[in-house]
């Protein structure tokens, strides 16, 4: 769903390739039969740009974190589970790594069953830990924070750690080469006006996108929005005086590294990329369901802010696009979540390894 379990599983691909491994990317939705993956993503994407109270009540049926029995997303997934199974076989597959919520599920079921004969080591890529993600079959998680481990571990009482976020090294270089030429479109466009990168996802989901680059280009800024795919949203935006409006963006670490701080709703991989590349994350007007813990999460962990509304928003902005302590401040707590965790890629060749030698980790 998006492109941030891509963005995730293409990073772990090519760390793996690297090493000289062996590896490749499979979406669990075109695993699914009679077309299911494809109505499930429709569904999801018309769901969260034009019914967010749909999608709403969805999370709060299916995913929300807490006590109390609700359905479970194995049904589903395990319509998966023979393609999953042969792809495992032919391949030669040592391990397999989910990265969204159903794939977890799906492999979950096959190893409790005993269907699945290579580890299932989930890395989960959102900071708010919702139900879905766990399953008691899989062999480890991974995840961003020592909480939501205890969490993982409580709940299923499966192995689970911490791991730095999977990005791509560009976004932590000291020296992005595309930076200089976004400085250059951002002084032309907005001379002297902060840029501050409106992030909407892959698919331009966003709540009043519209009158927030208003006020925010009204008072003094010039914001950076990234449509995604979305034509009509980026269509509209562009008539707005004193607003860049970006479609699919290929050079992202040039343009964080150029920006003063990103307003992010979703709390996905694009807020992550930002915390890598020292840019100040303000969660403003989230989407629905996983985006509205994620954003709180994320300012729970003081890697970022919240503001409430459009005031919030400004006073944030001036303090953290300024230079100071609290920018400096806000930008140390955001890149220390990269330092002192293992290497997801490495965890999971330990998992595989282990099981390799008949240990179960």
């Amino acid at each position: 769903m998006g492109a941030g379990h891509d963005t995730v599983a293409a990073e772990l691909v090519r760390r793996a390739r690297e090493r000289g491994d062996a590896a490749e990317v499979v979406d669990v939705l075109a695993l699914l039969p009679y077309g299911l993956g494809a109505v499930l993503r429709c569904f999801y994407r018309g769901s969260v740009r034009h019914f967010p109270w749909a999608y709403a009540a969805l999370y709060r049926l299916f995913l929300r974190p807490g006590e109390g029995r609700r359905p479970s997303g194995t049904p589903l997934a395990r319509l998966a589970g023979s393609r999953l199974r042969e792809l495992a076989e032919r391949t030669g597959a040592d391990v397999v790594v989910p990265v969204f919520h159903l794939g977890a599920q799906l492999t979950g079921h096959l190893r409790e069953r005993g269907l699945l004969t290579v580890p299932g080591v989930v890395l989960v890529i959102d900071f708010e830990l919702h139900r879905q993600w766990l399953h008691p079959g899989n062999d480890h998680c991974l995840c961003l924070t020592e909480e939501a481990a205890r969490e993982v571990r409580g709940s299923t009482g499966s192995p689970a750690s911490t791991c730095g976020p999977v990005v791509a090294p560009e976004f932590s270089a000291d020296d992005v080469a595309g930076a200089a030429g976004w400085r250059e479109t951002f002084d032309r466009l907005g001379p002297g006006r902060p840029a501050v990168v409106l992030s909407a996802g892959a698919w331009g989901v966003g709540s009043h996108l519209d009158s927030t680059v208003r006020f925010l280009a009204d008072h003094g800024y010039l914001p950076v929005v990234l449509c995604g795919d979305n034509r009509r949203l980026r269509r509209t935006l562009s008539g707005t005086p004193g607003v860049l409006a970006l479609g699919w963006v290929t050079d992202m670490p040039g343009l964080l590294h150029a920006a003063r701080a990103l307003i992010d709703n979703a709390a996905g991989q694009t807020a992550v990329q930002a915390l890598a590349a020292g840019l100040p994350v303000v969660g403003h007007r989230p989407i629905p369901g996983h985006g509205a813990d994620g954003v709180r999460r994320m300012a729970a962990l003081g890697v970022s802010e919240v503001a409430e509304d459009a005031e919030a928003l400004l006073e944030a902005l001036r303090r953290l696009t300024a230079p100071g302590p609290e920018r400096r401040l806000r930008i140390a707590a955001g890149r220390a979540l990269f330092t002192g965790n293992a290497d997801a890629l490495t965890v999971v060749t330990e998992v595989a390894d282990l099981a390799r030698a008949g240990v179960r980790r």
